[in-house]
């Protein structure tokens, strides 16, 4: 793990670096997804069958075989222990309530001559949902990607995941069941994205895809967007930390690893003004690895994109940080309130020593899913808004259109659009 000191002569080239964490060598990879997504929209879920059995190990035999039975969603929530069942119930309320106030409201405003201005807000027909698989199964990202959707008022809700061997976890099914989904195949990578986008003869055609993925998930979303809408297009997990001496260097160093242990190509930075806190810090995430069940993939991961960084004051910091715009903020510092105001580019901001990171990720509420790789600069986290689209609504009076009629049928003519013209001065008095 590097430490890095704002004020050392090389800084510069290696923060620069640090700010490069989240580029994806998408180039290498578009020909196989290009091919992957003419495969499907040429022949449907015969291209499915050939890259499930590369993929995943298993070959369908028949249609029906892409997708799980609804009774084995009930079966696997039935199953489930008190406490796990319970949790689950906690999160998906919690989820739900906070996502409800987030529902855009349709508006319309009339003038004392008759006319009406306004916007209508309608949910898209169909959302489809990407949820990962392969090194672990995220029930979580089920959750956070159905219930924006079903706030928003989504009829139709669409889940493709990868089942290597022709298995799926159960959990992941359970979660499925408490949202009412009804129709989950078992395709990933980015064979379901293109299946998504254009439709086969099982898996239907969907208006907006959500959901992270590796590298080939995100470069079909990447290829596909236009043809439908996409969330974002996002990479590896990543955590910053800005934190004071006031910090307790073990909740530091366990959070760090909580982004770790997610891939090998995770990044987790801690930026402080104080040098003890950044060394004991550091001591103590080499304590703690050994103790993780995926030591080799968090131990890879603070190896080669952890980093602990020096400044000489918490402007400094603050202000490297929002360079570094990441994924998940946490504010470690004695009023971390106070530096809000400051902070400009993040995906999830967590306040204060007793809100981690993975509180956000199943239990706290708002969207786990967010932007990565310094996109939180102009993307947001997942919303209902992406699931929802927006119409103007336009209706003039006789008296309405007389006012202004006048005004824009001179802009017409003076962009040349004749057309346009005649079509207002017709109706004017």
């Amino acid at each position: 793990m590097i430490v890095l000191r704002s004020c050392d002569e090389n800084f510069k080239q290696k923060f620069d670096e640090l700010l490069g964490r989240g580029a994806m060598d998408m180039e290498h990879v578009s020909s196989i997804v290009a091919g992957i997504i003419k495969e499907i929209k040429q022949e449907g879920n015969e291209a499915l069958r050939r890259h499930i059995a590369k993929f995943d190990s298993w070959e369908p035999s028949a249609d029906e075989e892409f997708q799980v039975d609804v009774d084995n969603m009930k079966r696997a929530y039935d199953d489930l222990d008190t406490d796990l069942k319970d949790a689950l119930h906690l999160a998906f309320e919690r989820i739900k309530s906070y996502h409800e106030k987030q529902i855009p409201k349709s508006w319309f405003d009339f003038d004392d001559r008759g006319n009406m201005l306004g916007q209508k807000v309608t949910p898209v027909d169909r959302a489809g949902l990407y949820i990962p698989g392969g090194k672990a199964a995220y029930p979580s990202s089920l959750l956070m990607n159905a219930i924006p959707a079903i706030v928003a008022g989504v009829k139709e809700i669409v889940v493709t995941t990868p089942a290597p061997d022709n298995e799926i976890n159960h959990l992941l099914l359970a979660a499925a069941h408490l949202c009412g989904i009804k129709k989950i195949f078992k395709v990933g990578g980015a064979s379901a994205i293109a299946a998504m986008a254009y439709g086969t003869e099982t898996i239907p055609k969907v208006d907006v895809i959500t959901g992270p993925g590796n590298i080939f998930v995100a470069t079909a979303k990447k290829m596909v967007y236009g043809d439908v809408n996409i969330d974002m297009i996002a990479g590896p997990s990543e955590i910053g930390i800005l934190a004071d001496e006031s910090a307790i260097a073990e909740y530091i160093a366990i959070d760090l690893l909580s982004q770790a242990e997610h891939d090998e190509m995770a990044s987790s930075i801690l930026i402080t003004p104080s040098p003890k806190l950044a060394e004991s810090v550091r001591e103590t995430i080499y304590i703690e690895l050994s103790k993780l069940d995926r030591e080799l993939i968090a131990r890879k991961s603070i190896e080669e994109r952890g980093a602990v960084i020096v400044t000489e004051t918490m402007d400094e910091a603050i202000e490297l940080m929002n360079r570094i715009a990441p994924e998940h903020l946490e504010v470690v510092t004695v009023n971390p309130f106070e530096l809000l105001p400051k902070i400009r580019h993040a995906g999830a901001i967590f306040l204060g020593a007793f809100t981690p990171e993975p509180i956000g990720d199943y239990m706290a509420g708002p969207n786990h899913t967010l932007p990565t790789g310094g996109t939180a600069k102009f993307y947001s986290p997942l919303s209902t808004e992406n699931f929802i689209k927006k119409s103007s609504i336009i209706a003039m009076s006789e008296e309405g259109i007389n006012e202004i009629g006048e005004a824009c049928a001179l802009l017409a003519k003076t962009e040349g659009l004749t057309a346009h013209e005649k079509s207002v001065k017709i109706r004017l008095k």
